[in-house]
């Protein structure tokens, strides 16, 4: 009975390294080297800040990647209530310690890099619940006491990250955690209940919110409606996609993003950038990439043992499917623009060392894919 315990522990590091998805990192790889160009594009075709920043970043969270992908899966789940304390702990910093930016406290100062926990914490959030529903019987997980837990820790992220304020990180952060829940068997009434409950307070929400934030929902309605000010943005996207046609205007031919009538697009908007230098085809070509690293999440779910990893991998794949969404519906104008950087294309160091970090905690389920986690 302890055979395939002893057998993950004698692991060498020639059979971790064979154990790697070798697929998945192929195409992270293919992913950040397109990054990459993208990035030099957005710099004028120098290498300039932006561009140096990026290039360095990945490699160093590539490195990172790998090393969490050969940390044990049972050390991780033995530490996931510890990892999104210390994320929410980070949280709370940035409410009292945090650096100001066009009007939103999101950063913390680490000397040797901005971070952005409230990033992080879309990894930690998937962490805890998939620990926390690992051990919960199916019969007990609807039970109101075993529901406190999962809405507390589920919540004040969610709140701390909105009064930042930051909206499109808490929508996307709530996302994960209510998949972990819907995927380890919570009833669907909850989510009805839930989603009834916020449409009842849909009103006295949006009289909280900001006034740029109002601007960007009545932005989303009719772009048209302050085409130089709240509307240029996504009006200016729009035309550089649809100009892209199927085949692109080339690298570094981008009008709209090469004569700077793009703003932000080495951000959120680097999508809006490579779409109008290559086109329909090349846009399909990041659209693969994704579906690719998005199944190989998937598929390392289904092999690994422990109910951990299973839920795990599902949700984290579920929550990377989300981020990919909501920033490509969000550049083509159909949602809101809410801040949602695409996962390893966009620039931003906290977003790519939090995604770089869950794709090692998968690649770790993979690795140790036969060892039982208790």
């Amino acid at each position: 009975m302890f055979q395939p315990r002893s057998i993950q522990s004698s692991l060498t590091l020639r059979d971790k390294i064979l154990s790697i998805d070798y697929v998945l990192v192929f195409s992270m790889l293919i992913l950040g080297i397109t990054s990459m160009f993208a990035m030099y594009s957005t710099d004028g075709g120098e290498f300039k800040y932006h561009t140096n920043s990026h290039i360095l970043r990945f490699f160093v969270f590539f490195v990172m990647f790998f090393l969490v992908s050969l940390v044990q899966i049972r050390f991780w789940h033995g530490t996931s209530y510890l990892i999104y304390f210390v994320i929410f702990i980070l949280l709370l910093g940035v409410k009292y310690f945090g650096l100001t930016s066009s009007g939103s406290k999101r950063w913390l100062d680490l000397y040797f890099m901005n971070l952005q926990p409230s990033e992080l914490m879309k990894i930690g959030l998937i962490l805890f619940l998939a620990k926390y529903y690992h051990r919960i019987s199916i019969e007990n997980i609807n039970s109101i006491r075993y529901l406190f837990i999962p809405i507390t820790v589920l919540v004040a992220p969610i709140i701390l990250v909105a009064t930042q304020p930051d909206l499109g990180t808490s929508i996307l952060i709530a996302a994960g955690g209510v998949v972990v829940a819907w995927l380890a068997g919570v009833r669907a009434k909850f989510f009805m209940f839930s989603g009834v409950a916020m449409i009842a307070l849909l009103p006295v929400a949006i009289s909280f919110l900001k006034p740029y934030q109002k601007s960007r929902i009545l932005t989303f309605l009719n772009p048209e409606r302050d085409p130089l000010g709240a509307g240029y943005q996504i009006i200016q996207s729009k035309i550089a996609i649809g100009s892209g046609g199927l085949f692109g205007k080339g690298f570094l031919n981008g009008s709209q993003s090469y004569l700077d009538y793009l703003p932000e697009k080495h951000t959120d908007f680097i999508f809006t950038l490579f779409s109008e230098e290559f086109g329909f085809f090349g846009s399909l070509f990041i659209l693969l990439l994704y579906i690719i690293i998005i199944y190989r999440i998937i598929r390392t779910g289904n092999i690994t043992r422990s109910n951990f990893g299973k839920l795990y991998c599902y949700s984290f794949a579920t929550a990377f499917f989300f981020y990919v969404v909501v920033n490509m519906m969000m550049v083509l104008g159909l949602l809101p623009i809410v801040g949602s950087p695409l996962p390893i294309m966009s620039y931003g160091g906290s977003s790519m060392m939090a995604i770089m970090f869950g794709l090692g905690i998968v690649m770790s389920c993979k690795i140790y894919k036969d060892t039982p986690v208790n």
